[in-house]
């Protein structure tokens, strides 16, 4: 049951990541900048691509991809939050989206983390009954 739930929010949280950069992408102008439109929508594929995948392959993998998903978008977030900026844009931290798209992907960290070790503990359960 525990990993069902933790399944879901990890799903979640790429759902919800990959929305925000459509919406960023889509409705606030991200599309007009170069590298960084078109990254946009690369994560938005990329973040409904993983979902599909945590739902259908129960395996530490796809939950690994995930993980990895939530960090790299984070951090990137996190890096244009600095005076340098990524790639010339310069955040704010002041619109809605951007608390949304933190906690969506600090989601993916957190749970698809707790995800691998609770697979892997029903895992070892399974082995130990064999």
């Amino acid at each position: 049951m525990v990993a069902w739930v933790l399944r879901v929010l990890v799903i979640l949280g790429l759902l919800g990541s990959a929305w925000v950069h459509y919406d960023l992408y889509a409705n606030e102008g991200f599309s007009d900048i170069p590298t960084i439109g078109p990254l946009f929508l690369v994560n938005v594929v990329a973040g409904v691509a993983i979902a599909v995948a945590v739902a259908v392959w129960h395996h530490w993998l796809p939950v690994l991809a995930a993980v990895g998903f939530g960090a790299v978008t984070l951090g990137a977030y996190l890096i244009s939050l600095t005076p340098g900026g990524l790639m010339g844009v310069h955040e704010e931290f002041v619109m809605a989206s951007e608390v949304w798209g933190v906690v969506t992907e600090a989601g993916c960290v957190v749970f698809g983390i707790a995800l691998i070790f609770a697979q892997a503990r029903t895992g070892a359960r399974a082995v130990a009954r064999v």
